[in-house]
C-alpha cells in the first residue's frame, strides 16, 4: 500500500508539472523550441589578400561568434583554378538554403593583379555537406546583351526570395564611365546560371558608386548595407519593405571608425544577443567587429573578438554541431593537426 501511495503521488506531481497555473498544458513557443537549437557554431568564409595565392576560399569557425580559428591551417578549401576562369576568387558569401540543408556560395571571379576593371564574371556554387561543391561561372558580358562596356562584376551575394520562391543573387556592375551600381537577378533551379536579366536594385540619390551589398531582413524590413564610394565613403544603410525595390538611404555612416572600410557582413548571434556587423579595414589589414540589437546603433567589440587568421571580405554562417564536426574532420585546425 505504501509503495502504491508513493507511486500515485509521484504521478500527480509529474502531471501537475506539465500544467500552467491556469490548469492548461504548458506549450513551448516556437522561439523556445528554436532556442534549444539547431545552431551552436559559426562558419566564416573569406579570402586573405591581393596575391593570386590569397585569392581563394578559406574557412574558419567559431563556437561563440567571437573567437574564430582557421580550418585547414588557413589554406584554401576549394581550388580557385577549378572553379574560376581567372584562377582566383574573392569576396565569398555563403547562405543556408530555405530547406535548411542545402548551401549556396557565390564569389567574384577575379585576380586583382590583372587590374581592378579586369573581371566580368562571378562564380556560383552549391553543396549539401559544406565539403563538396558543384560550381559554374556566369560571365555577364557573354551571358547577357547590353554589357559591351562592362568593366567589372564584384561581390555577389545570395538571398532567398520567399515571394518568388527563388534564390536572388545581387552584385555590383560597372559599365563604362558610370559608377558601380547594385543589381540583382534570379538563379535557375539548379543554381548553375542566372535566368533573368540583371536589374538595378539600389538607386543612389546622388548617383554615386555602390558596392559590397549585404541584405538582412528584420521586423519586416530589408536592411541593405553597402559601401558608398563617394560623398561620405563608407558603410551605408538603405531600407525597404520589399526585397527587390524601394530602398531608401537612411544612414550614411554605419562604420565606427574613420579608417577606409569595405566588405560589410552581418550575421545573427545564435544565443539571441542581436547581430554582429563586421567590415574590412582594408588599408590596415584587419577587421572591425560591432554589435547591435536593432541594426540601428552599433558598438565596437574588437576587444571581445579573436582570430588566428587575417580575413578579407568574408561572411559568417550559423551552423549546427554536426556540421562543425564534419568540417573539423575534413579540415582539421592547426591544433588538431599537431
Amino acid at each position: 500500500m505504501i509503495k502504491k501511495y508513493i507511486f500515485q503521488s509521484l504521478c500527480i506531481v509529474l502531471s501537475f508539472s506539465q500544467l500552467s497555473l491556469s490548469g492548461q498544458p504548458v506549450q513551448k513557443s516556437s522561439k523556445e523550441k528554436q532556442a534549444k537549437g539547431k545552431y551552436s557554431a559559426y562558419l566564416f568564409t573569406y579570402f586573405t589578400g591581393n596575391r593570386k595565392s590569397d585569392e581563394a576560399i578559406r574557412f574558419g569557425y567559431s563556437r561563440d561568434g567571437y573567437n574564430f580559428k582557421a580550418l585547414n591551417g588557413n589554406k584554401p578549401v576549394i581550388s580557385s583554378e577549378k572553379i574560376s576562369t581567372t584562377g582566383g576568387v574573392r569576396d565569398p558569401h555563403i547562405l543556408r538554403g530555405a530547406d535548411g540543408k542545402t548551401f549556396y556560395m557565390v564569389a567574384t571571379d577575379m585576380v586583382s593583379a590583372n587590374g581592378w576593371i579586369s573581371n566580368r564574371a562571378i562564380v556560383l556554387m552549391k553543396s549539401t555537406d559544406l565539403i563538396n561543391w558543384a560550381s559554374s561561372v556566369v560571365n555577364f558580358q557573354q551571358r547577357f546583351t547590353g554589357n559591351e562596356e562592362l568593366k567589372r562584376a564584384w561581390a555577389p551575394q545570395t538571398i532567398y526570395d520567399s515571394n518568388a520562391k527563388k534564390y536572388m543573387v545581387y552584385f555590383s556592375l560597372k559599365h563604362g564611365d558610370d559608377p558601380d551600381k547594385i543589381y540583382y537577378a534570379y538563379a535557375n533551379k539548379d543554381f548553375t546560371d542566372l535566368e533573368t536579366e540583371p536589374k538595378q536594385l539600389f538607386f543612389s540619390p546622388t548617383n554615386s558608386g555602390a558596392i559590397d551589398a549585404d541584405i538582412v531582413e528584420k521586423d519586416g524590413l530589408f536592411h541593405l548595407f553597402f559601401k558608398g564610394e563617394s560623398g561620405k565613403p563608407g558603410i551605408k544603410l538603405a531600407l525597404s519593405d520589399k526585397l527587390t525595390e524601394g530602398y531608401e538611404l537612411k544612414e550614411e555612416k554605419v562604420q565606427q571608425t574613420s579608417d577606409p572600410v569595405e566588405g560589410a557582413g552581418v550575421f545573427k548571434l545564435n544565443e539571441g544577443n542581436g547581430y554582429i556587423l563586421m567590415y574590412d579595414l582594408y588599408t590596415k589589414g584587419k577587421y572591425q567587429f560591432t554589435q547591435s540589437s536593432d541594426l540601428k546603433t552599433f558598438r565596437v567589440i574588437d576587444n571581445e573578438v579573436s582570430m588566428d587568421f587575417h580575413p578579407r571580405h568574408g561572411t559568417v554562417l550559423p551552423i549546427t554541431k554536426a556540421e562543425l564536426k564534419r568540417l573539423l574532420k575534413q579540415w582539421p585546425t592547426t591544433e588538431q593537426a599537431k
